[in-house]
């Protein structure tokens, strides 16, 4: 019998040997960094036996919470058993057994707190963006390599169902020359004054880190990227929607940050997306996020979990007459993409495979320098939004 630590572990019906990994994990009171990524991710790895490295050993995350509040942290490792937990980052950083940092803290205090780690030799992982400015997110990518440590930012969206089937198509070439991308995504937020908000009031103040444009679009230079290569040149304008909210405390404030922004993005392959993002929309879509491809042979329309597809052969002729009814029914026209696979939640299949690098000590594919381009996207946003113009993205690199 195999043993790691003296500890045997059943995985997939054989006892293999166990590598622990002891996982900080900042900021997982909050409901993202609870939910996704410590029940859904972590313990959800740790009940089915670690994730497999290719020697065969079983890499079995130990999660350490860390946050603000030491009476949520106690009830969440009672909650699920979990032995350490502490309101000290520095303590939990000076301990050798630490091997990786993760932060899904508020956006203001992440970037310090990730230099901190990266200067204690952890591997890092964290959520988006990974900090307010262009330059605090490449000092961090910059820090990182020197360290020589695996470093990771959350892409959760690439590995989404819908965009899995989305991603299938492109590769395919099932749309032929992709001609535009339509990005539709937000929900109404309720401003917390009848109806509590369900979203936290930072993400409203600018002084905080929040606005949708920091928040949204380094997710959409990732996903877009991925699925449409490059962005050559973008023009954006951003907006507060809402100006007059209420916090978790029943308190009025005046909203700082933008909750919307609506985007025309250039791809260096010629294609363009418009792409609207909002906190002040009322949904009248199938899913939160939907993506509409059009292309010369082919569109789909893809969301989180859902792909519908129209080929050329397939496309009906609509003529323009308001003065009838129009006896198409369009979306009945199109085909889902079937589930023709297992899906496994999005947050976990990432951490899977930075668990892996992680081990191994080799780098990871979403690291901070994509990190920091995703924030150079948000930043030049803003900038197109309050010079009034077009933009170019230019190379970012270290």
């Amino acid at each position: 019998m195999s043993r790691a630590g003296g500890i045997p572990v059943l995985h997939g019906g054989e006892d293999v040997n166990r590598k622990i990994i002891h996982v900080a994990l900042n900021g997982v009171t909050g409901r993202m960094g609870y939910r996704q990524h410590l029940v859904r991710s972590l313990l959800s790895i740790r009940e089915q036996g670690g994730v497999r490295l290719d020697d065969g050993t079983a890499v079995y995350p130990e999660p350490i919470l860390v946050g603000r509040s030491e009476d949520r942290l106690r009830a969440i490792a009672e909650r699920h058993g979990l032995e350490r937990w502490t309101t000290s980052l520095d303590e939990v950083l000076a301990d050798p057994a630490v091997d990786v940092y993760f932060d899904t803290q508020v956006t203001g205090v992440r970037e310090a707190s990730l230099m901190k780690a990266i200067e204690a030799g952890k591997h890092i992982y964290t959520e988006k963006p990974v900090a307010e400015s262009v330059e605090g997110a490449l000092r961090l990518a910059r820090a990182a390599e020197a360290a020589g440590v695996t470093h990771g930012v959350v892409h959760d969206k690439l590995f989404l169902p819908g965009v899995i089937k989305l991603r299938r198509l492109v590769n395919e070439g099932f749309f032929g020359r992709v001609l535009s991308v339509r990005l539709e995504f937000g929900y109404w937020v309720f401003e917390g004054d009848q109806i509590p908000a369900q979203r936290p009031s930072w993400n409203y103040r600018a002084e905080q880190g929040g606005g949708i444009v920091l928040d949204m679009f380094p997710h959409w230079q990732y996903l877009l990227t991925d699925l449409f290569g490059p962005i050559a040149a973008l023009y954006a304008r951003n907006v507060t929607h809402v100006p007059r909210r209420w916090d978790e405390s029943g308190r009025p404030y005046d909203a700082s940050a933008d909750d919307a922004a609506y985007a025309v993005l250039e791809f260096a392959g010629g294609a363009f997306a418009s792409v609207n993002s909002s906190w002040a929309v009322r949904v009248n879509r199938r899913e939160l996020l939907e993506l509409q491809v059009d292309g010369t042979s082919g569109s789909a329309v893809a969301g989180l979990r859902n792909c519908a597809v129209q080929h050329r052969v397939c496309t009906p002729m609509p003529v323009w007459n308001p003065d009838l009814p129009d006896p198409n029914d369009y979306q009945a026209q199109w085909s889902d993409v079937p589930d023709n696979e297992v899906f496994d939640n999005g947050f976990k299949v990432e951490w899977e495979l930075f668990l892996k690098s992680a081990a191994e000590g080799r780098p990871f594919a979403w690291n901070l320098i994509e990190g920091a381009r995703g924030v150079q996207l948000a930043d030049l946003a803003l900038r197109s939004s309050a010079e009034g113009r077009r933009i170019d993205v230019p190379p970012l690199d270290l």
